[in-house]
């Protein structure tokens, strides 16, 4: 048997989740020629072709399906095995790290993020993926190592969850705005029309009921899939957005934001794991690590909000 590169085991569950050479070398941080590479050895260490092309992705062989069952639990065991027991060197951690998350909050908090694991532990890399369903079946399988989310059933029950900041939904304007100069009125959303967003669960829908319950009864313009995609039209529009304040921060750059002419309900970011990873020493310092960075970035800003205002300075 050919002595086995450890590393593969990562470019292993890489191609199997991803079914895809270029998109598994964008989660490792490595080329696609040599995630390529990588798979030509896992066949010959296997003796399996273990993804096959069926279009333009690849789908896992008989062996690969049942490897991609087994892969997370061989992988927490070898890191078990192999990674520090009481003690953690994080100058020498090499590891790379997957956080799920929906849009705006890499583009917030991701160079943050990436810049305080650089400092303490600069061989380590940090992976945000996106999240387009609410499942927590990539923390279970280990192909993502956090998760951000605001809680509700449909989270594994076992999953474990750590509160990061309280957010609230804000109007987005363009710069030139007609009605960036004054407080938004429930009327501008008749005038200049507003971007809805698409909800596959009716108690999402939580912004359009605090409208129809302010008796704002006017129909999306237009109907988007993601705030990243709202704030965009209401850039190079006169319509008006609707977004979470801090969690889009990073793609508010050309705007206006403003507040609602409505009373919407606050709702809480929280971050999430799985427990099989709660005892795993670099996943703890990871957890502290987004924790601290997150939660003081939201700090700072609130305070500098009430340096700000006037009005609440003054109370």
């Amino acid at each position: 048997m050919q002595k086995l590169d450890l590393n593969l085991l990562h470019a292993l569950s890489a191609l199997l989740q991803e079914g895809s050479v270029v998109a598994a070398s964008r989660r490792l941080g490595i080329t696609p020629s040599a995630t390529s590479r990588a798979l030509a050895r896992l066949r010959d260490v296997t003796g399996d072709p273990l993804l096959v092309r069926a279009g333009r992705g690849l789908v896992p062989s008989p062996r690969a399906a049942q490897i991609k069952q087994q892969l997370p639990r061989v992988m927490d065991e070898v890191g078990a095995l192999l990674g520090p027991g009481s003690s953690l060197d994080l100058a020498a951690l090499e590891r790379v790290f997957a956080i799920r998350c929906r849009e705006g909050f890499a583009e917030t908090f991701g160079p943050l993020l990436i810049e305080a694991v650089a400092k303490e532990a600069p061989l380590c890399r940090l992976t945000f993926l996106q999240k387009t369903d609410k499942s927590s079946s990539m923390l279970r399988d280990g192909s993502a190592d956090l998760e951000t989310a605001v809680l509700s059933d449909r989270i594994g029950p076992e999953v474990r969850g750590r509160r990061l900041f309280e957010d609230r939904y804000v109007a987005v304007l363009s710069s030139g705005h007609p009605a960036a100069t004054q407080p938004l009125d429930a009327d501008a959303f008749g005038r200049f029309g507003y971007v809805g967003l698409y909800r596959e669960e009716m108690e999402e829908h939580f912004v359009e009921n605090a409208m129809l319950q302010a008796g704002i009864e006017q129909a999306p313009s237009a109907i988007v899939a993601n705030h990243a995609a709202a704030i965009a039209l209401a850039r190079q529009s006169e319509l008006i957005a609707m977004v979470p304040g801090i969690h889009t921060r990073g793609l508010q750059a050309g705007v206006t934001v403003s507040e609602l002419p409505f009373e919407a309900p606050p709702f809480t970011i929280s971050l999430l794991w799985h427990p099989r990873l709660e005892a795993d020493l670099a996943h703890r310092w990871l957890r502290s690590v987004v924790v601290d960075t997150v939660t003081g970035w939201t700090r700072q800003r609130h305070l500098g909000e009430i340096q700000q205002s006037p009005e609440q300075s003054s109370r």
